[in-house]
């Protein structure tokens, strides 16, 4: 099924992924891993892009956020490509690609999948069989949501700055959502819906989306349309 046009619109956030080209390693070390965020804040400021989530995995990167200005994201991730693939092709004296082709990103309707976006993103080392819990993972945004570290990078979302009044209290409570194992078939909705482009929520979002873009971002129906009957054979 071929991807649908990317959709960019502002102040609706977005679940983005970028991987490896062929899978392979696009972090070799610590220093990789900073300088990769050290660019990603740089972009987001530049391109007024709040980051909510993120995880950096040795061949891919994933994350969730809310762009304030029509193209941001793809402007963000744009510049963000280009200044970690120069850093990597000159440490490591190499030339070509790193990702496999072009960022890929759905939208999200916040009030039904937002938190659970997050969920899905800072547990996927856990899911990979990195490490036994995502707080043992350095590369991702859980420990800041956890209440174990601050960052510079994130910028809260509503949603996330209700779960409680103040810092402890917010981190308590997104802690317990990690108490249940992840439905598989969210998991596999959700990674189905940005490996194809599509919205991530329900018709009544998803027909939003369509009138403020102006396009179908629902996949047309399979099969061949049915032919109109003629005058004639009426």
């Amino acid at each position: 099924m071929a991807r649908l046009p990317r959709i960019n619109i502002a102040n609706i956030p977005q679940h983005i992924i970028q991987v490896g080209h062929n899978n392979l390693n696009c972090f070799f070390d610590d220093e990789d891993y900073d300088f990769y965020l050290s660019c990603l804040k740089k972009a987001a400021e530049q391109y007024d892009v709040n980051i909510h989530a993120y995880v950096l995995m040795p061949n891919a990167v994933q994350m969730v956020a809310t762009p304030n200005i029509p193209n941001g994201i793809s402007s963000m991730m744009q510049s963000l490509g280009r200044r970690y693939v120069q850093y990597v092709n000159h440490r490591y004296q190499r030339s070509g690609t790193l990702w496999a082709g072009r960022y890929k990103s759905s939208v999200i309707d916040s009030e039904a999948y937002l938190l659970t976006c997050y969920r899905y993103v800072e547990l996927k080392p856990m899911h990979e069989g990195l490490v036994e819990s995502p707080e043992l993972y350095k590369w991702s945004s859980f420990n800041y949501h956890t209440g174990r570290r601050k960052s510079d990078l994130i910028a809260d979302h509503r949603l996330y700055l209700a779960l409680g009044d103040t810092r402890e209290d917010r981190a308590n409570e997104y802690s317990s959502l990690f108490r249940y194992e992840f439905d598989r078939g969210l998991l596999s909705y959700i990674a189905e819906t940005i490996k194809l482009g599509q919205v991530l929520g329900g018709d009544q979002f998803t027909e939003k989306i369509e009138k403020i873009a102006n396009h179908r971002v629902r996949p047309l129906k399979r099969g061949r349309p049915k032919k109109k009957k003629s005058k004639a054979s009426a």
